[in-house]
């Protein structure tokens, strides 16, 4: 009799386990995996051409603000884009390139383009050339974990990413996206030791509608350098730099756009 008790009580007991773990499954509308991949393809726009008016205001502590004035044009199918300097005048003329797998920085001052890469510095901000073009989470990255959290007013899936290539500017990523559309909210970037090297926020996106779809891009981003900075009455403060984007369109781009010689003859106006 008291063995049949227990093995009663057995089965209730697994039932209920297994209840709690359908239960917790049935809450994610989507896997992990399918979420970061919307996430990635949020980043990119492979259907159509892309440009926008970048503002961007880097702020050291003690030192005031700079700002930078520049037109991004992008065409991810073929992995190219570039990047206008429109301003300050002293700046202005100055481009970006992307093409072939290489990037190309252009001074007009000297007429000279020198090689870049994505890792580094736009205009000596806290922003990388490779923030300004698709991101791809889930071609280079293993997901490591992801839980449900809150972010604010956000309800979000929080991803520790670990990264399986070299070529990634930081091998350790930490994503808060909102789970109802896939977006970045938030951003940690961390060295390989697990040292917070930069802080990324993205409070609010514009929905802009081409050809029936929407596109969600973001209206600014605050990258915090968490590794950069000085204390200023006995507190530390960071640098930061916040990029807004207005002016967005997917209309086609000339094909001249996205060469050389199209920055040499912007750098001579």
């Amino acid at each position: 009799m008291k063995e049949n008790v227990s093995v009663r009580f057995a089965v209730v007991f697994l039932g209920f386990v297994c209840a709690l773990f359908l239960c917790g499954f049935g809450l994610w509308a989507q896997t992990p995996e399918e979420l970061l991949q919307l996430t990635q393809d949020n980043t990119a726009f492979f259907t159509t051409d892309f440009s926008g008016k970048y503002t961007v205001v880097q702020e050291k502590p003690g030192e005031g603000k700079s700002l930078t004035e520049a037109i991004m044009y992008r065409r991810d199918k073929t992995n190219q884009w570039t990047i206008l300097v429109t301003g300050p005048v002293k700046e202005k003329g100055k481009g970006y390139l992307q093409s072939n797998g290489n990037i190309w920085f252009y001074d007009p001052s000297d007429k000279r383009f020198t090689f870049t890469s994505s890792k580094d510095k736009f205009q000596n901000t806290n922003a990388n050339n490779s923030d300004f073009a698709p991101q791809y989470y889930c071609r280079d990255y293993t997901i490591e974990s992801a839980e449900k959290v809150k972010l604010g007013a956000f309800n979000c899936v929080l991803f520790t990413l670990v990264a399986k290539v070299d070529s990634v500017d930081y091998p350790r990523l930490k994503l808060w996206v909102t789970e109802n559309d896939g977006l970045v909210r938030k951003k940690e970037d961390y060295s390989l030791s697990g040292q917070l090297l930069r802080t990324t926020a993205i409070p609010s996106y514009q929905i802009v509608e081409f050809e029936e779809k929407k596109y969600s891009v973001p209206v600014s981003m605050l990258i915090v350098d968490n590794l950069r900075g000085k204390k200023i009455e006995g507190k530390m403060q960071f640098e930061r730099t916040q990029i807004s984007i207005s002016n967005v369109s997917f209309s086609k781009v000339d094909d001249i756009v996205y060469t050389k010689p199209y920055l040499e003859m912007m750098g001579d106006k």
